[in-house]
């Protein structure tokens, strides 16, 4: 397309997570300006050079993060900034995805291609196999080798706000639980194929001059315990997801996409009425702003997740994905069952040399291997 299309301004990028960064990196080389959907790409290294390339390219780019862009996330970002919830220490999200298979068994089977499919050039980065229906058009979120699974489709949306509202950068350190695969009576394993049906992951932000924050991140219809303050007739509901913020003077709640902002005990909404409106709002949309920047040329408008968030963003959630995909991983030499899987240890992040430092074995999910033919 690029090689025919000589007069593109501009590529949006609504691919499987696979193929985001191999879509989006030509265009940006050309000067073209890019909108991807989230997350921003499949692996952690991928999105540093996205972040890095929107800089040396100089072109306008946002992540379909469109939450990013609502009332909702500012209102919070006042709140917090008026002091009306106090000090972070704790953020739970949650979610009720996956809604298509995980945690499941490898398929089987023979399959003819469709006609209408070019099976080797969807499958684009990932490695070479046949055909299946079970891989597309929809269920290849839960495939490691396509998708981020749930914590991939959900969190750009979900731990916007918090990352947003609390300045957040690289994670320190991350730890997991995940869900296996039935197999009969007594009979368990993790398949390193498929994201599991279900998982908990507890990440660590230090903050320059404040305490840090652990955020915990809940899929597959699990739920964060009820914090003391929350009144017991509040629903905490597995409907798409949400987030609880959790201060030493009270707590600060969203739905999805930061919709519904609120305060806990309810007596502190009435204090919002008094905070001033400092930030400036979005009236026109996460989509149409994204256009006007691109008219406008780059560096002229500010966006509401161009890459220079968005990568960050987006490597900080996929520091759940490295430990998830570690789980069962094990050292050489180390009978599997034994307690030094990194599933019951702690991940160690160097955030900007992108490396775990305590379990070399994990790095091996930072940066994909790419299928000959396919590289950025």
């Amino acid at each position: 397309m690029l090689d025919k299309e000589k007069g593109l301004d501009a590529v949006t990028v609504s691919t499987p997570d696979h193929t985001h960064t191999v879509a989006a990196m030509p265009a940006m080389q050309l000067g073209k300006h890019v909108y991807v959907q989230k997350p921003l790409t499949h692996d952690i290294y991928e999105a540093r050079m996205m972040t890095e390339a929107a800089k040396k390219y100089k072109v306008v780019t946002q992540m379909g993060n469109q939450g990013g862009s609502n009332e909702g996330v500012r209102l919070m970002m006042e709140w917090y900034q008026a002091g009306l919830i106090g000090e972070v220490h704790k953020v739970e999200c949650w979610t009720n995805r996956p809604v298509w298979p995980q945690g499941v068994a490898s398929p089987t089977g023979k399959f003819d291609v469709p006609k209408e499919l070019d099976w080797e050039l969807w499958l684009g980065t990932a490695p070479t196999r046949d055909y299946n229906p079970a891989y597309l058009p929809f269920n290849w979120r839960g495939w490691w080798d396509y998708g981020t699974g749930a914590l991939g489709d959900m969190a750009c949306h979900i731990i916007d706000p918090p990352y947003r509202v609390l300045g957040l950068g690289y994670p320190s350190e991350v730890e997991c639980s995940v869900s296996s695969v039935f197999d009969g009576p007594f009979k368990k394993y993790f398949n390193p194929d498929s994201a599991p049906a279900s998982s908990s992951v507890h990440l660590k932000f230090p903050r320059a001059g404040k305490p840090d924050v652990k955020l915990n991140w809940y899929d597959g219809g699990i739920l964060p315990e009820r914090p003391d303050g929350l009144d017991p007739e509040i629903e905490i509901n597995s409907n798409d997801g949400g987030v609880m913020m959790l201060g030493d003077k009270g707590i600060m709640m969203c739905d999805v996409y930061s919709l519904n902002p609120r305060l806990y005990p309810q007596s502190l909404m009435e204090n919002t009425k008094n905070v001033p409106k400092t930030l400036a709002r979005v009236p026109e949309g996460h989509y149409l702003q994204w256009v006007n920047a691109c008219k406008a040329g780059y560096g002229k408008n500010k966006l509401s997740s161009s890459f220079d968030f968005a990568g960050p963003l987006t490597e900080a959630i996929l520091m759940g994905n490295l430990a998830i995909r570690s789980f069962d991983v094990k050292k050489p030499g180390v009978k599997k069952g034994s307690t030094t899987f990194p599933g019951r240890k702690k991940l160690l992040w160097d955030g900007t040399n992108m490396k775990i430092t305590n379990f070399d074995e994990a790095n091996q999910y930072v940066k994909r291997n790419y299928r000959m033919g396919w590289s950025i």
